[in-house]
């Protein structure tokens, strides 16, 4: 059984002999792992299991200077920091007069879907994934953060109507996608903080719940998977996510309220893979390399009963872990 075999048995519900994994590190933790190692030797017993294979899109964007890019929607970003962060937004009022909402024309580029399609032939041994962008919650790029979620409440109407045009374009995208063989196509809408769902469930269920569906439908009639990647807490509303169809959930926080993944798992592991749960704010940094140990081992064996697991660290391995810490992690994933 090769490493696309054991994603795709683990995503059907089956138990595999081996643990599918991702091993997403920083630069900075390569870099020491290969001075702790003395070489790069030890990447050769990585096993990919999956594989990222870009988009069929390229997002436009628009530089202004070497700190600052305007993207599709209109947006100023500033990008000179750590993470790109919305500077001024597109819309500074909740209406769309005299805005042109960016077409799907927009995003068509050849280049990029030629190498979505020649990534995807490179690693047919693999388990293959399709990015997606935008998604629902990028509405907050259009009026910024703090305005969407005042929208959420006192624009309904103006909020509902952007959303509507966001699930057009989204699904314009995933239709890019039919005529490329991946596995999959994953998608990034960060829903939740480290307290719960950020607009709070009831309003979550009206305006993306509907229009989650929606995509995830698609995407299945590609037959292909729907994958998200899902920072903060989403078990309030876990049920639905299920209901909707998504097949992969990936992160698993297990430092947010409600997101330990062994109660996940027993709540709603037959019906839903988890790909994550191992705490990259509190496990791989803060304990010591023999209970990182354990904990790796306790999620390889208990997260895959019944398959529906892949493991790996909620995010990627920050820099402030120890290197003893990461040579732990490194050589308890290669086991398998």
């Amino acid at each position: 059984m090769g490493p696309r075999e054991v994603v795709l048995e683990q995503i059907a519900h089956h138990e595999t002999p081996v643990v599918p994994y991702s091993l997403p590190l920083e630069p900075v933790i390569w870099e020491r792992l290969d001075e702790h190692y003395r070489g790069q030797e030890w990447r050769e017993r990585i096993t990919t299991y999956l594989t990222w294979c870009g988009s069929p899109v390229a997002a436009p964007s628009e530089s202004i200077d070497d700190a600052h890019y305007r993207d599709a929607f209109g947006a100023v970003w500033r990008r000179d920091g750590e993470v790109p962060a919305v500077v001024t937004p597109a819309l500074a009022s909740p209406s769309f007069d005299g805005y042109a909402f960016p077409s799907i024309d927009a995003y068509i580029n050849a280049e990029a879907k030629e190498a979505a399609r020649k990534r995807i032939a490179e690693s047919l041994g693999t388990f293959t994934l399709l990015a997606v962008t935008p998604c629902l919650w990028e509405s907050w790029y259009v009026r910024g953060f703090e305005a969407t979620l005042v929208d959420c409440v006192a624009e309904e109407d103006f909020y509902c109507e952007l959303l509507d045009r966001l699930t057009d374009l989204c699904l314009a995208v995933v239709d890019e996608c039919a005529d490329i063989p991946a596995d999959a196509i994953m998608m990034g809408d960060d829903w939740g903080d480290q307290r719960g769902v950020l607009i709070g469930p009831k309003r979550w269920r009206r305006f993306h719940k509907p229009r989650y569906a929606r995509i995830f439908e698609a995407i299945h009639d590609q037959g292909k998977l729907a994958v998200l990647h899902c920072c903060g807490s989403v078990a309030e509303i876990m049920g639905d996510i299920v209901e909707i169809g998504l097949d992969v959930l990936e992160s698993v926080q297990p430092e947010a309220a409600g997101m330990n993944p062994y109660e996940l798992k027993q709540k709603w592991g037959d019906r839903i893979t988890f790909w994550g749960g191992l705490g990259s704010q509190s496990t791989i940094p803060f304990a010591t390399p023999d209970e990182l140990r354990k904990e790796i081992r306790r999620l390889r064996r208990e997260m895959s009963k019944g398959g529906g697991y892949i493991l790996a660290p909620a995010k990627p391995v920050r820099i402030e872990t120890p290197t003893e810490n990461a040579v732990a992690l490194v050589e308890e994933f290669l086991l398998t």
